[in-house]
């Protein structure tokens, strides 16, 4: 994540340019993501099997990568109503998510003081996220983790990163060097954020949180939502419009309201 951009003199290149390069190297992102599918499996198929048993997942990282690990597990709760399955972690807490702490990245201890406020357990998954591999706070929180004989994973963009060492199930996508050098903000986060929606949806889809391939079980928080969910009754019981907006002024969520229909 480090290496030389292999462009040069970008302030001199029009903006049309710029777009273009970088839409470029972004284009790279998926096939790096493609080539790691077996590793990111394992990681899936384990973190199904805990959260499956009362286990969690938990997203550590700091910087860009804890943000979006946060943005992930945050997710879970309106997309498929669940907010006990995925927690994010980040460097220097909450406070981190909106203005960066670089320095907390750096501490070797205080990774692990964030997990164990969470109660983590043997049950639990920590998945480490760090685009070099080797930042201190998360590749210590693991080699913690491992310690105290908790599953782990990792996800990193270096080929044998030092987070690899201490991840049982570790993924490493190598997208190359970025089109600003060493700002991994860009394609290293681009990938981290879409194997991290890989993992969530796909667990969620195996702990039965979807049907066919509708979220039936969102948190109908607002008008959007509230109009979604009629959209999807419309489409799995063939009713009216009308009748699924009564079916719904009753019922807690789509899934519920399918099963009150289906039980008449």
């Amino acid at each position: 994540t480090e290496k030389e951009s292999k462009y040069s003199n970008l302030e001199y290149k029009s903006v049309y340019n710029i777009l273009t390069e970088i839409n470029i190297e972004d284009n790279n992102v998926a096939n790096s993501v493609k080539d790691c599918l077996d590793e990111i499996e394992k990681l899936v198929l384990k973190a199904i099997d805990l959260t499956s048993n009362n286990g969690r997942v938990f997203y550590l990282g700091s910087g860009t990568s804890g943000r979006l690990g946060i943005l992930d597990a945050s997710e879970c709760l309106p997309t498929f109503g669940v907010d006990d399955k995925f927690i994010g972690i980040i460097a220097g807490g909450d406070a981190a998510i909106r203005k960066a702490k670089e320095f907390a990245e750096d501490s070797k201890e205080q990774g692990w003081l964030d997990l164990k406020s969470h109660n983590v357990n043997l049950n639990d998954l920590v998945i480490g996220i760090s685009a070099s591999g080797s930042t201190p706070y998360v590749v210590s929180a693991l080699k913690k983790c491992k310690r105290n004989g908790i599953t782990t994973g990792s996800i990193s963009c270096n080929l044998n990163a030092k987070i690899s060492k201490y991840s049982d199930y570790p993924i490493e996508t190598l997208v190359g060097p970025e089109y600003i050098t060493g700002s991994s903000r860009m394609k290293a986060g681009t990938a981290q954020k879409m194997i991290l929606n890989m993992i969530s949806t796909s667990v969620m889809i195996k702990l039965g949180k979807v049907l066919d391939n509708k979220m039936v079980d969102m948190k109908l928080s607002n008008e959007k939502l509230k109009n979604r969910a009629i959209r999807i009754l419309k489409s799995v019981l063939k009713i009216s419009e009308k009748n699924a907006k009564n079916l719904m002024k009753n019922s807690d969520s789509v899934r519920d309201a399918i099963n009150k229909y289906n039980s008449k």
